[in-house]
């Protein structure tokens, strides 16, 4: 019988292309699991960002205490306390519980004065008279003062007006109120031009006397030029709501001078409130909302 033939090379163990050995199914990778678990977490510490800024809104306002000397302010004015509320943006998220919440903030602190600079409203008075009403219960030794925001123009500024006027504010229109101590000024906000309705510094404080003590009220920090020109020695503002959160925050310092908190200009020092309330979403983050009690410090004392 004739001998079998000589064992070949081994066959091939068979792989996809029949050319390699086989290989075991994928199994997700060590850098997928990562990524999934990396993408979930930042997932989650989004969500809770934005649920405890959601939260901060809700929550109301913190009192913010700052101290601004003034060179020409009288020793008997020493110790004056101003209440600043802006932005309190009363809408369909931020309502009469809300308003009532900022009362008996403002309340708490007993300020000698009350001013509310601006953008108190996103709607008309029909809508949201009732959630504006707790503001009739504002009390301090010389009153509360209103001056408009843009959000009033978009509003019906006119009748906004009239409505706190109604509630004891009063509106400082270009207008001028003489104080014992000081001289405090209101002027319209910038978008009130587009009414015929804008600021007119001259009318506010062209008749003056220069060797009083001036604090303006102006809802948005820009102003600020004129109220140095004028020689106005402290203005108070809103707007920015400091940023309220990212990116919100850059615009807010590509468009305003002071984003918030106390600088000077000149003799003229301007102090920006971070404001009361929220626009668009209502969430903070990184800029907590206030109401700034300012205590006036005379340099005579």
């Amino acid at each position: 019988t004739a001998d079998p033939p000589p064992p070949g090379p081994p066959a091939p163990a068979s792989g996809a292309d029949g050319t390699g050995p086989s290989r075991p199914l994928a199994v997700p990778s060590r850098r997928l699991f990562v990524s999934r678990v990396v993408g979930g977490t930042a997932a989650a510490a989004a969500a809770a960002t934005v649920g405890y800024g959601a939260y901060a809104v809700q929550r109301g306002p913190k009192v913010k205490r700052v101290t601004v000397p003034l060179a020409k302010l009288p020793r008997a004015a020493h110790g004056y306390r101003i209440a600043v509320v802006s932005d309190i943006h009363l809408g369909p998220t931020l309502g009469r519980g809300f308003a009532q919440k900022v009362v008996d903030t403002i309340n708490a602190t007993q300020p000698d004065l009350i001013t509310v600079v601006g953008d108190l409203v996103d709607g008309s008075v029909k809508d949201l008279g009732p959630a504006a009403a707790p503001l009739a219960g504002l009390r301090a030794r010389h009153g509360a003062y209103f001056v408009t925001g843009n959000h009033e123009y978009y509003s019906g500024a006119e009748q906004w007006v009239e409505e706190v006027r109604r509630l004891g504010l009063r509106p400082l229109e270009n207008a001028r109120s003489e104080l014992p101590h000081f001289d405090l000024a209101g002027v319209n906000d910038v978008e009130g031009e587009s009414e015929g309705r804008g600021p007119d510094f001259a009318k506010a404080l062209g008749d003056r006397d220069p060797a009083r003590t001036c604090v303006l009220l102006a809802h948005q920090p820009v102003q600020i030029d004129d109220a140095v020109e004028r020689g106005v020695d402290l203005q108070l503002s809103g707007h920015t709501h400091g940023g309220q959160l990212w990116p919100g925050s850059l615009v807010a310092e590509l468009a305003n001078p002071t984003v918030a908190g106390l600088e000077r200009y000149g003799d003229t020092q301007l102090y920006v409130s971070r404001g009361a309330g929220a626009w668009g979403p209502p969430v903070r983050v990184g800029a907590q909302s206030d109401i700034t009690v300012i205590r006036l410090a005379s340099r005579q004392a």
